[in-house]
């Protein structure tokens, strides 16, 4: 198919399947904000709240408004994500909950800061999309919160606990600089008043990021030691996440553009090259979920699975690397998994996509079309920035 063609499609699938799916079945009218435990045909399943996806569904409905034009029905929903947030997900230490009742009564909190990296993308989208200098006052204060958060999470008000005991194998995750370094990036073009603080700080990630890297090899690690220690011996530490890998490549893509960088440009092609060509599963096609990086068993159970997310990352990356590259290798990476990815999440008949897939590439049964993790975001986001990015190789085709 040619630019023009997936362009059509991706339009079809965001605005005829994706968008409607979630207006229809997951807006809370009562209590306000989103429902995204939902099954195949749109019932909720369970009504709990994922504060992650409060937050990742606010900025993806102000996202679409400031890339396609406002529309009442999309800014209403990101306004009422926003409003849910504020009023129920911020525990008086600052810090945001994980998950929280229907009316917004406090269920959990972990460790981690994506509740509060997610808030602050919403908050920073909306002032894009509307002009509130409210929603930039969150996302500025957010934003140094959990930067501070990152410096030192042990400090006050923090005091966020290591996750093993320490002093035996002390190690970070690869999860925290990523985020924070997409964060980042959504920051800069809604707040340009702070570029040279987000300059530095996106440099810093970058060089964070770097300590993941597998020797001198593309494999990114999903955890290594404070100062980058491998720990081959045990196997949470050989763990590679491919999807992982190719979001992060496209990170560090857009940060390479940002600072006119070759070498990371580069950089970031690795990783992608390395991950797509280690995670493809030869057998049945897509990606799998985890993988060994000795080729040793995985103990996560869903390791060969096919989840959602990391196709909709391995189109965004592809035709960012096509795009800039020119190479047709991308394009035929791109095809590979829009193919695939189209022909067994995108449910036809209900709308939206499936978000996990047994290896042969069936849906898990009963079906969902969201939960805790998956809402309105990795795939809208997709189709919104394959979208951007097809309209241009389109106009290059005549």
């Amino acid at each position: 198919m040619k630019p023009i063609e997936y362009k059509e499609l991706f339009e079809r699938e965001l605005f005829e399947s994706c968008i409607p799916f979630w207006l229809a079945h997951g807006v809370d009218e009562v209590n306000g904000g989103l429902y995204s435990c939902l099954d195949r045909e749109g019932n909720i399943y369970s009504t709990d709240k994922s504060v992650w996806m409060q937050g990742r569904c606010a900025y993806m409905f102000s996202k679409l408004s400031d890339t396609f034009g406002a529309r009442k029905e999309w800014l209403d929903l990101a306004k009422s994500c926003l409003d849910f947030l504020e009023e129920h997900c911020i525990d008086s230490d600052g810090r945001m909950y994980f998950t929280v009742t229907k009316d917004g009564r406090p269920l959990r909190k972990r460790r981690y800061m994506f509740s509060e990296t997610f808030y602050i993308i919403a908050n920073a989208e909306y002032y894009k999309a509307t002009g509130d200098e409210t929603a930039l006052k969150r996302a500025r204060k957010y934003y140094d919160f959990v930067c501070a958060m990152y410096d030192d999470p042990a400090t006050d008000p923090y005091k966020i606990t290591p996750k093993s005991v320490p002093g035996v194998r002390d190690t970070k995750a690869l999860a925290v600089p990523m985020i924070l370094l997409n964060v980042t990036a959504v920051m800069f073009k809604a707040d340009k008043e702070r570029y040279d603080l987000y300059d530095k700080r996106a440099r810093s990630l970058v060089e964070d990021v770097k300590s993941f890297r597998f020797g001198d090899t593309g494999f990114m690690l999903e955890s290594v030691g404070l100062n980058g220690e491998y720990y081959g011996e045990v196997s949470s530490a050989r763990v590679v996440n491919p999807g992982h890998s190719i979001e992060l490549s496209w990170f560090l893509m857009d940060e390479a553009e940002r600072e006119g960088d070759d070498e990371l440009f580069a950089y970031a092609e690795r990783i992608f090259n390395t991950a797509i060509d280690f995670g493809w599963d030869a057998k049945y096609g897509g990606i799998l979920y985890f993988r060994d990086l000795e080729g040793k068993p995985v103990e996560a159970y869903e390791h060969d699975m096919k989840l959602w997310w990391p196709h909709n990352e391995a189109v965004i990356a592809s035709l960012k690397l096509y795009k800039k590259t020119g190479n047709p290798k991308y394009w035929e990476y791109f095809e590979r998994v829009a193919d695939y990815a189209f022909k067994h999440f995108s449910d036809f008949k209900y709308g939206e996509w499936y978000g996990y897939l047994r290896r042969d590439g069936k849906p898990t049964e009963p079906p969902c079309k969201g939960h805790t993790y998956k809402g309105p975001f990795h795939v809208l986001r997709m189709l919104t920035q394959g979208i951007e990015i097809l309209t241009e190789l389109a106009a290059e085709d005549k």
